[in-house]
């Protein structure tokens, strides 16, 4: 199974895409996000405190790979964790892999999930997200990563991999707003133990959290977010595209999945829950 893959049957995906023609920037390709059939959120168990359980250590019920129909075969449940075995060849870059998805796109929420990465690990938590595809040179449709569509959590070995080094003033350590904000406190646990992670997105404002402590906060959707955008990786003239869905990110409807990324090394995910703020 390909981490990009070519559109099986056209006709019957046209009827859940929205083609985005009007984009901003001339340089910007074309592209489609596609609308595909959303999970009930009612039919999952809710505690006491409101989330609702996405992953409870037994099912993978609901949770598909970016851009496909089934969970790729990295994925699996070992021990009542969700773990992702790692190819080794960075960024999902093995037929087995691929970035996995909660199937519910969500707009105002608090995501919990604790995370354990391998020595050196690397992975990282997406959210509002959207499945978009480009045409490619041969003239069919291909999906583009899912980390040019979403802002990211890190989810990093600060001690043992060279993106903690990279970036700006550790703006690709754990739970950093990916190559635009660092993590402030840096309280990371180190690989072999876990980590708590939380998201809040209230209204545009968004808050990491990191083993209870708050480390960042940001809005989304205004020029601060922009200039943000402007400095990192993703900027308009560096990455177009990455810019331009990134700015926009969660589309008008301001919503998006959760995802968790497979980049080529082992990670392990438990108790993955959500409570919706709407």
């Amino acid at each position: 199974m390909k981490r990009f893959f070519i559109l099986a049957a056209v006709a019957a995906l046209a009827l859940f895409a929205a083609s985005c023609s009007g984009r901003k920037d001339p340089s910007v390709p074309e592209y489609t996000v596609i609308n595909a059939p959303q999970e009930d959120i009612l039919l999952y168990p809710m505690d006491e405190e409101g989330f609702y359980h996405i992953f409870d250590g037994s099912s993978l019920e609901g949770w598909r790979g970016y851009g496909m129909s089934v969970v790729p075969l990295n994925w699996s449940i070992e021990d009542g964790y969700l773990l992702c075995r790692g190819s080794g060849t960075g960024e999902a870059h093995s037929d087995d892999g691929g970035d996995l998805i909660f199937a519910c796109a969500f707009k105002n929420f608090i995501l919990e999930l604790d995370w354990l990465v391998s020595e050196g690990g690397n992975s990282g938590i997406f959210y509002l997200a959207r499945e978009v595809t480009t045409k490619g040179e041969d003239g069919l449709d291909h999906y583009v990563p899912i980390f040019i569509t979403a802002p990211e959590y890190q989810v990093l070995d600060n001690a043992n991999h060279p993106d903690a080094s990279l970036g700006v003033n550790g703006n690709r350590q754990s739970a950093s707003l990916y190559d635009m904000i660092p993590a402030d406190p840096q309280n990371q646990n180190p690989y072999g133990q876990w980590n708590k992670a939380t998201i809040v997105v209230d209204n545009g404002k968004v808050e990491h959290y990191q083993n209870g402590e708050k480390v960042l906060e940001y809005r989304l959707w205004n020029r601060k977010w922009t200039n943000m955008l402007q400095a990192s990786k993703f900027s308009q003239e560096a990455w177009p595209l990455a810019f331009e869905l990134l700015n926009d990110c969660g589309g008008k409807a301001h919503e998006g999945y959760i995802g968790l990324q497979d980049h080529g090394d082992d990670v392990w995910y438990k108790d993955i829950k959500v409570k919706i703020l709407d």
